[in-house]
């Protein structure tokens, strides 16, 4: 008797169902579908492209070829074709407000047989390059390092390489991780209590820590000892770091901002470790503070309000009142770059300290210029639900309004090529939000507990969230469809980082172990 052969399983059905599926979609698009007229804007500038709308065939009009086309408008050599991501307007049923969605591949089924687009009219397109270097989604991990003895709070790449990682943990320690042989380097022992927030310097050299003891304390990332003596001066815990960016601060004095509950931000001269200037204003817990690369550091407290200081001299430039809650976190657009100041995906570091302090400010200055001036946004999250998304150095009003989320929102961060801003907040969800306008793009589902971080990859193209569900999740940024799934933490994941150079994803929580993830 002949073998029989088992029947396909369910995979083997859908497959094929897919299969079959795809080979008729290609063949709907009719042949006198007609062509489409398309106007190409650069979305970071906002000005048209090529000399006029270009007629494209509705059966060509794909996400590729408008890729080749827009290049070949462009004039660029096939070998450094640029990527690009394409959206376009289009009217939403129930109000008639346009909304940017993601140019589909199949044109025809999407948008022109619902009657949302005609073909007689012009379309306007908006090309945003891409990074020129990708990044591989995230798919395994590649490491559990435990040996703390609490839940990890804070964990940080360091900005030059992804084999460097910092973590700070309730057991009153940091611990440098070396991630490409998922061992623990050193161990920064010194803190009292919980070490809360751990910041690396944007030139690679010191690690700041925060602690519940309410220091600041320095260390060496080579050896691992704690230079000079621990930085007092805060009456409570610290619970935000912020080093001056790598361009705007004096040739070998790097200055350091922390945040504390006891309603101060100090900026410590780091080699002194003494005060310089003490920011008081604020009546409730600062949560949160960031250093622009424009000389204003920004403060988001308990007090609902957002403090917009001069870092020069301390004085206060603007307080942004809008929020009816606590100010949770804030993000600045050109976030990564002060992160990473002269390190770049290429890795090449510049001989000299002047070479390096021009590449910080060239990157800086590429990051922040929009349509020929240098805008440094600000996005704050709350527990009223909302996001305010600020342009400080234009005036105490806010851009937009962003309303969604239906719990308190933990965390937000602009993506580095600073068009989008994802947030996390405790319905679960993390949306993506345009950083131009603060318009709602989409909502990322898919957890099923409050997500507490989010970061995205230097290139831009996909997001990483943690959340108290125990899962990471890897979504791409072009279709907003979750990518990958990651799990394999034993409880809540409190904090998460994608090192700047896009290897790696670092994350940690209350399983006290620290997983590093890579493709």
């Amino acid at each position: 008797m002949a073998t029989v052969l088992p029947p396909p399983s369910k995979r083997q059905r859908t497959d094929a169902a897919e299969r079959s599926r795809q080979q008729q979609d290609i063949e709907e698009i009719p042949s006198d579908a007609g062509s489409l007229r398309l106007q190409f804007f650069d979305e970071t500038t906002g000005l048209p492209i090529g000399q006029g709308p270009v007629l494209v065939p509705v059966a060509d009009a794909t996400p590729k070829n408008l890729e080749l086309l827009l290049n070949t408008l462009q004039g660029n050599d096939p070998s450094e074709y640029i990527p690009y991501r394409f959206t376009l307007p289009v009217p939403d049923k129930k109000s008639s407000e346009p909304t940017t969605t993601a140019f589909p591949t199949n044109i025809w089924k999407t948008l022109i047989t619902p009657g949302l687009i005609s073909t007689e009219e012009v379309q306007n397109i908006s090309a945003a390059p891409q990074a020129v270097f990708r990044v591989q989604a995230v798919s395994r991990c590649a490491s559990t390092i435990p040996g703390h003895g609490e839940a990890i709070l804070a964990t940080q790449f360091s900005p030059k390489s992804s084999s460097r990682m910092v973590s700070g943990s309730g057991d009153h320690t940091a611990r440098i991780m070396d991630c490409d042989t998922g061992t623990a380097v050193h161990t920064l022992k010194g803190h009292t209590s919980w070490v809360l927030a751990v910041s690396w310097s944007p030139d690679d050299t010191r690690i700041a820590t925060g602690s519940m003891d309410n220091t600041v304390r320095m260390w060496d990332p080579k050896t691992g000892k704690q230079l000079g003596n621990p930085m007092k001066g805060h009456t409570k815990w610290v619970t935000s770091l912020a080093w001056e960016p790598y361009h705007s601060q004096k040739p070998g004095e790097p200055r350091l901002a922390s945040a504390s509950k006891d309603a101060t931000v100090r900026v410590w001269s780091t080699n002194q470790q003494t005060i310089e200037l003490v920011l008081s204003g604020h009546k409730g817990s600062v949560s949160c503070v960031k250093w622009g690369g424009t000389g204003f550091i920004y403060t988001g407290s308990h007090d609902k309000t957002v403090k917009v200081w001069n870092s020069k001299d301390g004085t206060l430039a603007h307080t942004l009142n809008a929020h009816a809650h606590w100010v949770n976190h804030l993000a600045l657009s050109t976030d990564f770059v002060n992160r990473t100041a002269f390190h770049d995906h290429t890795g090449k570091i510049p001989d000299s300290e002047e070479a390096k302090i021009a590449k910080a400010k060239e990157r800086f200055l590429k990051a922040a210029t929009i349509q020929g001036e240098v805008v440094e946004r600000l996005v704050s999250a709350s527990d009223d639900f909302t996001m305010y998304l600020w342009e400080p150095s234009k005036g105490t009003k806010p851009v937009a309004r962003m309303l969604g989320h239906q719990k308190q929102v933990n965390h937000v961060t602009f993506s580095p090529d600073g068009l989008l801003i994802a947030s996390s907040g405790f319905d679960n969800h993390t949306k993506i939000w345009n950083a131009r306008d603060g318009k709602f793009i989409n909502t990322l589902r898919g957890h099923v507990a409050p997500v507490y971080q989010c970061a995205f990859s230097p290139d831009s193209n996909l997001l990483v969230t943690g959340s108290k569900d125990t899962t990471l999740k890897v979504w791409d940024m072009r279709t907003h469809k979750l990518l990958t799934d990651l799990p394999g933490h034993k409880d809540e994941v409190y904090a998460v980082d994608w090192s700047p150079d896009g290897q790696k994803v670092c994350s940690g929580g209350k399983d006290k172990a620290i997983r590093i993830w890579r493709h």
